[in-house]
């Protein structure tokens, strides 16, 4: 390999050779939604007290987790009105502009888009807003953030060493790395 970076012709340093081999490329990005990109306001105590109504308990956190193991008709309740509380909230919808100037940063890599919204909520704000997604992943597809982040890798047809995920969570960062790729928190 010659070293034409120094416009000189020689050839390139092991040392050099080996300062390249730690780059990695990100050939694509996930953002995730509420926090990163957008603040939606839901009250979620109401949200919540709701919850527990359907699904007769008290204990109603951790939601995903809970949510999760419902059968089928209770958790398509618990997905209607937690539906309804994402339109209610959406009018108050703001944009959160460290999220907006990170999908303008990374504008021309393939984007994808995980969230614990709801598929009609999350339509209706790419609708209001600039952002777009070649891939979107709701809470429909699943409730755990590692299965997010991997079927939009395989749909993106990219391995998890080659993504950026963009979110605000603890959880967001800690499936990051469960899941191998790398993570980039916004405040």
């Amino acid at each position: 390999m010659l070293d034409t970076s120094h416009r000189c012709t020689r050839q390139t340093s092991e040392r050099r050779k080996n300062l390249w081999s730690n780059v990695q490329v990100i050939r694509a990005v996930i953002f995730d939604l509420d926090g990163t990109l957008i603040h939606l306001p839901v009250n979620y105590e109401k949200l919540f007290e709701e919850f527990k109504k359907i699904m007769k308990t008290n204990t109603v956190r951790p939601v995903t987790d809970i949510v999760a193991r419902l059968d089928e008709t209770t958790k398509k309740k618990v997905f209607k009105v937690w539906d309804a509380a994402e339109l209610e909230a959406l009018p108050k919808m703001s944009i959160n502009e460290e999220g907006a100037k990170l999908y303008e940063k990374f504008s021309p890599k393939p984007k994808a888009l995980v969230t614990m919204q709801g598929k009609a909520v999350a339509e209706k704000i790419l609708q209001t807003t600039k952002f777009s997604f070649k891939i979107i992943i709701t809470r429909e597809h699943s409730l755990n953030r590692i299965e997010q982040l991997q079927k939009a890798a395989e749909m993106l047809g990219v391995k998890p060493q080659e993504i950026l995920f963009i979110g605000d969570a603890e959880n967001d960062s800690a499936s990051a790395r469960k899941f191998g790729c790398k993570f980039l928190k916004v405040g």
